[in-house]
């Protein structure tokens, strides 16, 4: 007797019942894996966090001037707090290249790519820590915690961090996290940011899971509480704070400049601050911000406009200070080297669609649901001695702390359950 063909509800069904059991199997494994979020509570470790003592054969602090000049020593010891969405996996590729070449000791995050954001970073969370030990960079995504980060490094670290137009920045970060942020759920229209931005207290609620990204990310980043009444004395104090606890604030609109004063800052060579821009976004065929929606963002992340328009203040002393005709001379010599190295190593000669990527290498990390980031093709015959330069320059985050020796067990875990449901 023949079988039976199986009803079509039967197939339906069992898909159900699969896509269940793998829905579950991934909030159990995203509960173990993201801790809870306790926005105004720091953990810390139970020893006390002094900073690593010097290194017996370097002073403890370089002297800041150009490299040319011959009047420095090239900064070693560097804590970059990676604000999200502002050209940081850019600068992170400058950090992980001077790290290897230089043999330098990077503390990694264990598991994956960040310190357990959005939780505080805590040393117990870098991968292989030991009480006692001492590290030369720190770079990954992180909620910023002083105390705990400055007991990593040695005195005369340089720290450093990279700002945005808080009306930009969180333009992007709604379009990039929005798939996993419920609060925007509910957004019916086709334009979901303008219809937030119409009413963003009807949507928005401070405890709901990842609401952070959506109100004051740079402020939260840095350590500090996003929902503070913008009138409080304690705005002007934390701002203040991140004045007196980072060498130098970088500009994301002004990537170059910034660059130009890192590069003075560390004491680095040309070489060292060549890039390319990765984790680019595809152009949204929604229009940019602007006019009265460009407004209500900017009064929507009062927190991040105060403090972005104190470090844009800053920023410009600080280039009338280095002088802004050697500042115009730096700049142009950074950008012709960058053109030189893009006709060397991209083929094509620009970022392309994830989808046009031929080396899986070279494929950057997709938001979910979605690849709306860009990547690049390497040329394919290269000389000798620019072909490790291209790739380093090229290789994206997740790929980069792989060939560093970064334990991302849980993010390689993550990125193949994505593939096997293709989200």
């Amino acid at each position: 007797m023949p079988l039976l063909p199986k009803k079509p509800w039967e197939s339906k069904a069992k898909g159900l019942v699969l896509g269940a059991v793998f829905t579950s199997f991934l909030l159990l494994l995203y509960s173990y894996v993201v801790p809870p979020l306790h926005s105004n509570m720091a953990f810390t470790t139970s020893e006390t966090a002094a900073p690593c003592p010097p290194a017996p054969s370097e002073p403890g602090a370089a002297t800041s001037g150009n490299s040319s000049a011959g009047e420095c020593q090239p900064r070693r010891d560097i804590v970059f707090m990676k604000t999200h969405k502002t050209a940081s996996s850019t600068l992170l590729n400058i950090l992980f290249r001077f790290g290897q070449k230089h043999g330098l000791k990077f503390a990694f995050p264990n598991g994956r790519n960040d310190f357990h954001y959005p939780s505080f970073f805590a040393r117990s969370l870098v991968q292989d820590y030991r009480p006692g030990a001492c590290f030369n960079i720190i770079c990954n995504h992180m909620r910023f915690h002083y105390e705990e980060v400055r007991g990593l490094v040695r005195p005369g670290a340089a720290f450093i961090t990279v700002i945005r137009d808080p009306a930009r920045l969180f333009e992007s970060s709604f379009h990039y996290f929005g798939s996993v942020v419920p609060l925007t759920w509910k957004l019916s229209s086709r334009d979901k940011l303008a219809e937030f931005l119409q009413d963003p207290d009807r949507y928005y609620d401070p405890s709901g899971y990842n609401a952070h990204y959506l109100r004051n990310l740079l402020f939260f980043d840095l350590g500090y509480d996003s929902g503070l009444d913008p009138r409080s004395p304690r705005v002007q104090e934390h701002i203040l704070e991140v004045e007196s606890r980072f060498h130098l604030v970088l500009l994301q609109e002004y990537f170059d400049e910034s660059l130009v004063l890192l590069r003075e800052l560390l004491c680095w060579d040309l070489e060292d601050m060549l890039y390319f821009k990765l984790n680019a976004r595809r152009d949204s065929p929604v229009p940019r911000l602007s006019g009265e929606l460009y407004r209500r963002a900017t009064a929507w992340n009062l927190l991040d406009a105060r403090l972005y328009h104190h470090f844009n203040a800053s920023f410009w002393r600080k280039v009338e200070a280095f002088g802004r005709e050697r500042m115009v001379r730096e700049v142009a010599e950074l950008r012709q080297a960058n053109e030189r190295m893009r006709r060397i190593c991209i083929d094509g000669g620009q970022a392309v669609d994830a989808e046009a990527i031929q080396d899986s290498a070279m494929q950057p990390w997709q938001p979910l649901g979605v690849k709306s980031i860009l990547g690049y093709n390497l040329k394919k015959s290269i000389g000798p001695h620019h072909e490790q330069l291209c790739r380093r320059m090229l290789t994206p985050e997740i790929q980069y702390l792989s060939d560093l020796g970064a334990n991302l067990w849980v993010t390689k875990l993550w990125k193949f359950l994505r593939d096997f449901l293709r989200w």
